[in-house]
């Protein structure tokens, strides 16, 4: 692959968001798309995409970047594990302790060598505001900030967007996630609006919540991948779908 991809990290104001399911579904959808994709797991200390996914890793971001401080590093793709052949992980650490041992100055190396490989690339962080989210936020194309019904949730989303404004940040895309608590809806979307101060430019509904979803995580499957997805949950497959339809063809046109 010879052009440049785009880069897309999906984040949060709090953790139990679903940003790990949400970036697994986007890679199939992704895949349907007829695009090469990377997930990046960036949960550094407890990651769980390959989990999710059921693979073995034998390499993952710590490798990669200790391999090129010490001058071992020659291919990109000696680091990844692949799912399928649209799909392929750049894994976290197995090892908790070597989270602490990644640089935040290698991510801008990671990104750089990742976009020339792929078509789209995929990050999933942890919803703290450390050095190392901070500037993979700064590097990416586009963010997405998953939020919920949950009043903790919106609160401290409202920070965030206050804080992403002083800093003139605008290549982001807030997702309302109602799948994660279905039964809990404090709020219309109307009052979410208002308490965050800012707009919601996706919606995935209670009809996405899955009642079976530890079997699916189990069996490693990505539901958006199922052929039955685009009818069973065909509102939000749809909505999915026009978010990372949208990303690619704002920031893969520039």
């Amino acid at each position: 692959m010879n052009n440049k991809g785009i880069s897309i990290c999906i984040t949060s104001a709090k953790g139990g968001v679903g940003k790990t399911i949400s970036t697994i579904n986007l890679a199939g959808l992704c895949e349907v798309l007829n695009k090469k994709v990377l997930i990046i797991d960036f949960d550094l200390a407890s990651g769980g995409i390959q989990v999710a996914l059921n693979l073995e890793a034998t390499k993952s971001v710590y490798n990669l970047v200790d391999d090129y401080n010490n001058n071992r590093y020659k291919d990109f793709k000696d680091y990844v594990v692949k799912y399928d052949d649209a799909i392929d992980i750049l894994a976290s650490p197995k090892d908790p302790r070597q989270a602490s041992k990644i640089n935040p100055k290698y991510i801008e190396l990671i990104l750089d060598k990742a976009v020339y490989n792929y078509d789209i690339v995929l990050i999933d962080t942890t919803h703290a505001l450390n050095e190392f989210n901070i500037l993979t936020m700064d590097l990416v194309d586009e963010i997405i900030f998953m939020i919920t019904n949950d009043p903790m949730d919106l609160k401290n989303m409202r920070s965030l967007i206050a804080i992403l404004k002083d800093i003139n940040y605008n290549n982001y895309k807030v997702v309302l996630n109602e799948s994660v608590n279905p039964f809990k809806k404090y709020f219309s979307l109307y009052d979410i609006k208002n308490i965050i101060k800012s707009n919601v430019d996706y919606v995935i509904s209670k009809d996405f919540y899955i009642k079976n979803i530890d079997s699916i995580i189990m069996s490693g499957k990505i539901i958006t991948l199922d052929s039955k997805a685009p009818l069973s949950f065909q509102k939000d497959y749809t909505t999915m779908m026009q978010l990372i339809t949208d990303i690619y063809n704002e920031d893969g046109a520039k």
